[in-house]
């Protein structure tokens, strides 16, 4: 495989979920892939800009997008609103016929996990995350609409399944993959949000599973920071930890860095990670 490719972080993967970014960056250099950065890159507009101006919607990212064709090679994206943007960006700019040619791939980190390293991943692991009962949720924005995520499983994807489960993980299959987590719901109706969320933490335990996996910023966040809100409303306890893919195939590829991003999380996950021997 190539070993080189354009990386758009975005702007969460600067702040609040530093974890991702840094996880992303790790495991890409356990694998011997180069991220380089896209110079000067900006927000790709997420998650405001297209129901405000659609002109904005395309051209902010297609800013990005625009150097990335300077640059002539597949473009990794972690998050999954910039993913989407992004890919969207691509196939409007490529109907303005504005000198734009769009010739490299627009990946999630999930993805390109799987489809592009999977076979690589195997000979780097230092140590199996057997006892972790995952299930994998890949939210809204990664697969749909697949007019514009050319997801080929837009309704049961596999790819962060796949990725687990080469890294010794028993994941646990479950029909809520892709349901919504409210996504921004959570700032304007979140009476609204914690019923999804907490339907989605339902499942995940009806599923027997005991952690779920994430890649994306969102999700990863609405679904560990409110669990002991949505304990008080219903009366049910949730204490179910929140990992992001690339945090726990770090840990199966030997980071030393895994503690830095362990510790950042509402629900502890490390005494999970420690009963299984894991670290």
């Amino acid at each position: 495989m190539s070993t080189k490719y354009s990386y758009y972080p975005g702007c969460s993967l600067s702040g609040t979920s530093a974890e991702f970014g840094k996880s992303t960056e790790e495991v890409a250099s356990l694998l011997g892939v180069e991220l380089v950065e896209i110079p000067d890159w900006t927000c790709c507009g997420a998650s405001s800009a297209h129901v405000v101006d659609d002109g904005l919607a395309v051209d902010l990212p297609g800013r990005d997008l625009l150097k990335a064709d300077k640059a002539g090679m597949d473009v990794v994206v972690p998050c999954a609103a910039c993913f989407q943007r992004l890919k969207y960006a691509d196939k409007a700019l490529k109907k303005r016929n504005n000198g734009y040619q769009g010739n490299f791939k627009i990946l999630h980190v999930a993805d390109f996990l799987s489809d592009v390293c999977g076979n690589d991943i195997k000979g780097k692991l230092k140590k199996s995350l057997k006892g972790l009962n995952p299930v994998a949720y890949y939210g809204c924005l990664t697969s749909r609409p697949p007019t514009v995520t050319d997801a080929a499983r837009p309704e049961d994807p596999r790819t962060m399944d796949r990725v687990l489960t080469i890294a010794g993980a028993d994941v646990k299959p479950w029909s809520f993959k892709t349901e919504c987590c409210g996504g921004s719901l959570m700032f304007t109706r979140p009476d609204i949000a914690k019923k999804m969320i907490g339907r989605l933490l339902d499942m995940a335990e009806e599923a027997g599973a005991n952690c779920i996996v994430a890649a994306c910023p969102v999700c990863q966040s609405n679904l560990d920071l409110h669990q002991d809100e949505i304990s008080q409303d219903t009366g049910k306890k949730h204490h179910i930890p929140v990992f992001y893919l690339t945090e726990l195939l770090g840990i199966a590829m030997g980071s030393p860095h895994a503690d830095k991003w362990l510790k950042t999380h509402l629900v502890d996950t490390r005494p999970l990670l420690k009963e299984k021997g894991i670290i």
